[in-house]
């Protein structure tokens, strides 16, 4: 009865060693490669520091850079590589320039990891560059002239501004003041005279 208990204990023991074994044989450090860049975006290789199996699974780890005219980037995050166990990257991109990589790792375990690398500045594909006249221009193929319409484009006038009105307005209202003015002076002066003419005409 005895014997039975101690078989279990012993089983038991077996398979928590056994379990504990291969994670044992990782070791509790992760050793960090800085194997290059593409485009500016830096890959790191991730390897357990006792067998040297790459690291895979949950991992949490940044990157840092600096360059010898002190632009620092970073912390960035590393994500992986799809189909390249243990090889992480990062979403953002160095620019052009002489860069001093540093790489940490939290999890799964402690690590670090430095390197020096170059990035040359992107190659531009875009369209091809522009004529004098303003349309693409093709690896030995002359834009067409353009061709002319015949229809003559009236030069716009330019506009007026408030100032430049205001002072016609003013003077042809003030020409017709001055007319009317005169006007009512001599209606004035007409009823003036015969008014004189009544008064002579009764007192004589």
């Amino acid at each position: 009865m005895r014997t039975r208990p101690l078989t279990v204990f012993a089983f038991t023991a077996v398979a928590v060693l056994s379990a504990a074994a291969p994670a044992a044989a990782h070791g509790d450090t992760v050793h960090l490669d800085v194997t290059g860049q593409q485009n500016g975006r830096v890959s790191t290789f991730a390897t357990w520091e006792n067998d040297h199996d790459p690291v895979t699974g949950e991992f949490t780890g940044t990157l840092s850079a600096s360059a010898a005219d002190g632009r620092t980037l970073g912390p960035w995050r590393l994500v992986t590589v799809p189909g390249l166990p243990g090889t992480y990257t990062t979403r953002e991109a160095l620019p052009a320039g002489h860069w001093r990589v540093t790489v940490d790792c939290a999890f799964p375990a402690l690590g670090h990891g430095e390197g020096e690398l170059d990035v040359d500045a992107p190659e531009i594909t875009g369209p091809e560059p522009l004529g004098t006249d303003g349309s693409a221009r093709s690896a030995g193929v002359t834009p067409a002239p353009l061709r002319e319409t015949g229809t003559a484009i009236a030069p716009t006038a330019a506009p007026v501004s408030a100032r430049e009105v205001t002072p016609g307005h003013v003077h042809a209202t003030t020409s017709g003041a001055t007319t009317w003015a005169a006007i009512g002076t001599a209606f004035v002066a007409v009823v003036l005279v015969a008014i004189g003419l009544w008064l002579r005409r009764h007192r004589g």
